[in-house]
């Protein structure tokens, strides 16, 4: 499945039980001689909400939270029969979160996410070697935004990697880079962490709704349009959460046998 491009291979661990995920997700993530993904998400039992989501990335580390997974696995459970419900709490490493499933005619067509409340811990310069102010933006795991004027001219494979492992991030961080295109319109780029380059990413896209916001350059309400496709952000004034409004595409079923 993918959230905008964002695909991960999902695994029903109510049936399916995996004892070695990170090893799993380093094998089946391979482009080549594996399935081909940007990393592994189990879905299974949870004694406080209604599932619970482990993702691990294409290097087998463990991520606290992925909003693109997030939403396909909504859309997983509710057409695979495995909860009634168009409203779902979810148990993820960064806190449990709430789903909100757009159902028409028992296909889930999109879903809103709440992602909590992001902290920002300020802004970062970092001097000749990369001469941009960024802002960093956690929403449950780590993010650097960077707004720049032309996000063509950035080499996010040369600079992603560099930035991901910079010394001031002990536990490494997401990047993203960002250029506004329109009033609450907004181009956005990501290396994430333990990944690379992805073709979307739903904290990055909050983390960077929320540095536009912080920095003046949109409202609270914004588009984020991403390698894979966009999502609509909105960073909630009363409650100071962060809502995220997106597709879930399933794109096959397989089995793969266990070495």
């Amino acid at each position: 499945m993918h959230g905008a491009g964002n695909d991960y291979i999902y695994v029903d661990t109510f049936r399916y039980p995996i004892a070695n995920p990170e090893e799993k997700a380093i094998e089946w993530s391979k482009f080549h001689t594996g399935i081909g993904s940007d990393g592994l998400i189990l879905i299974g039992y949870s004694n406080k909400a209604d599932f619970n989501m482990r993702i691990f990335n294409a290097d087998g580390s463990e991520a606290m939270m992925c909003g693109n997974g997030s939403r396909c696995v909504g859309k997983y459970v509710y057409e695979y029969g495995l909860t009634e419900k168009t409203e779902i709490t979810l148990e993820t490493l960064s806190g449990i979160k709430t789903l909100k499933l757009q159902v028409d005619k028992g296909i889930v067509i999109a879903v809103t996410v709440d992602m909590g409340s992001p902290v920002s811990t300020g802004s970062v310069l970092f001097g000749d070697e990369f001469p941009y102010q960024s802002t960093q933006v956690s929403m449950g795991n780590p993010h650097l935004v960077t707004f720049v004027e032309d996000i063509n001219q950035i080499d996010l494979p040369e600079i992603g990697p560099k930035l991901e492992h910079y010394p001031l991030f002990p536990d490494r961080t997401n990047v993203e880079f960002a250029q506004i295109i329109g009033k609450d319109k907004i181009r956005m780029r990501v290396w994430e962490r333990g990944s690379g380059i992805t073709q979307a990413c739903g904290t990055g896209a909050c983390a960077t709704a929320v540095a536009a916001v912080i920095n003046g350059l949109a409202s609270r309400k914004s588009e984020i349009i991403m390698d894979g496709g966009a999502v609509t952000i909105e960073w909630d004034e009363v409650t100071e959460h962060v809502l995220m409004t997106g597709p879930a595409t399933k794109v096959f079923d397989g089995e793969i046998t266990f070495s």
